[in-house]
């Protein structure tokens, strides 16, 4: 077959999962976006005493082992139902982010429908890229003060599978049969949006029709609460931790850490169609590019973001008048939010009137490994639902951010067609993805 006469393959999202801070599901963790409410609280975890950063966006009340709400069949009818995303006896075996990035995933997967048509779909062309920014620090630090407190005997077998950033694609290749690509996409707190850009290339290039595909994270300990306080990236609201994370805001003092997944099952749209799976939006752009500035700072107007935007819509074949919101990765960092505001305004200059911007780490905060799979989240159910949800704690904007005149849609979800929209995600080292959505 000659390429060049190959019609383009379509990449489109039939299923969504979410474990965060705002809700142990995608529904509830929507629901409390578009509501304004906030997953951010002191944290439970351990004592932050002593650290200038006492807050958090931890997931509650979550059961690595609860039961499925119906039982699934990935490897195929009359195979041995899957009741559990983790089993009671595995629990110990991994780290806390597998916990939450296989749950999230086996949602997406429930959510898609493919399970009914396991019989008639081939695993090896089914993939996983599934990002994690840190990996297992929560059980690098146990694991660390059981070795000094017991010698080398103590340390467990199942260590390093706690640990290693691939071994939550690797377990959610194992539970839902995807014998495609599958791998881990580490690049700091773009990782997600990145795991998502390079599984649809995937699809694209005709490597599988369908991939699963996000990010997740958990390193809400005291290393990982200690190391970002030690830099003055964190807020220090610990009075208030709900209206910690704030940004555009004047007074915003720095973003507040958080834990949590999100997953999407991508599929190739000609598929999808013909199992008549319900689609949420159509994958169509993403740009990846470099600052090649400073390790943890944006380069002077988020030179580098822009370009990623700008690839992004190339791709899709899509102009900045086309696109109706903007899933912001807006931190709440004094210096980050700025950049990046310029440099959408400056990608959407023809388009301001008509775009609304917004953030939503002000409520779920920063979930790292997961940003950008979280703006992605936000940036696809506003299609969807034509709601986009709103940057809370906005009050007081700071005069830099309003001398772009964006909109940054303060407080309140505001209701309006979303034909498309583009959600960001950069971080340390200067790298940028941007990924655009649009309805089918």
């Amino acid at each position: 077959m000659n390429p060049a006469s190959t019609p383009a393959r379509r990449v489109v999202i039939t299923g969504i999962g979410a474990v965060t801070p705002c809700g142990n599901s995608a529904p509830e963790t929507w629901a409390a976006l578009i509501a304004g409410r906030s997953g951010i609280a002191r944290i439970t975890r351990f004592d932050p005493t002593g650290c200038t950063a006492h807050i958090a966006g931890e997931v509650k009340n979550f059961d690595p082992a609860r039961p499925l709400p119906a039982p699934l069949h990935p490897r195929g009818p009359g195979s041995d139902p899957m009741t559990q995303a983790i089993t009671p006896k595995d629990v110990k075996k991994f780290g806390r982010f597998t916990h939450l990035g296989a749950a999230a995933a086996v949602e997406a997967y429930a959510d898609s429908g493919l399970d009914a048509h396991r019989a008639t779909l081939d695993p090896e062309r089914m993939g996983v890229n599934l990002g994690v920014g840190l990996g297992g620090l929560p059980e690098m630090e146990a694991m660390h003060d059981t070795w000094k407190a017991g010698g080398f005997r103590k340390i467990s077998p199942f260590f390093i599978i706690q640990i290693a950033p691939n071994l939550l694609a690797g377990q959610v290749s194992l539970l839902l049969d995807c014998r495609g690509p599958n791998m881990s996409v580490a690049s700091a707190c773009a990782t997600s949006g990145h795991a998502l850009g390079e599984a649809a290339a995937a699809i694209v290039r005709g490597d599988a029709d369908v991939m699963i595909a996000g990010g997740a994270e958990s390193t809400v300990t005291p290393l990982g609460i200690g190391a970002f306080a030690q830099m003055r990236a964190l807020s220090t609201r610990n009075e208030a931790p709900e209206q910690a994370s704030r940004p555009y805001e004047k007074d915003r003092d720095g973003f507040v850490l958080s834990e949590g997944s999100a997953v999407f099952v991508l599929e190739e749209y000609g598929q999808a169609v013909k199992r008549g799976a319900k689609i949420y939006a159509e994958l169509r752009g993403y740009g990846a590019t470099a600052d090649a500035y400073h390790l943890s700072s944006l380069a002077p107007g988020a030179e580098g973001s822009a370009r990623a935007m700008r690839l992004a819509l190339k791709r899709a074949g899509m102009a900045p008048t086309e696109i109706d919101y903007v899933s912001a990765h807006a931190t709440s960092t004094p210096g980050g939010d700025g950049e990046e505001a310029a440099a959408i305004a400056t990608v959407f200059a023809d388009n301001k009137a008509n775009l609304h911007v917004s953030g939503v780490k002000s409520m779920i905060g920063h979930l790292l490994g997961g940003a950008g799979a979280m703006g992605a989240f936000a940036a696809v159910l506003a299609i969807r639902d034509g709601i986009v949800p709103p940057t809370i704690n906005l009050t007081n904007l700071d005069p830099e951010c309003a001398a772009t005149g964006l909109n940054f849609t303060p407080n309140t979800a505001v209701r309006k067609p979303v034909r498309a929209a583009l959600a960001n995600s950069f971080g340390f080292g200067g790298t940028n993805a941007s990924l655009v959505f649009s309805k089918v």
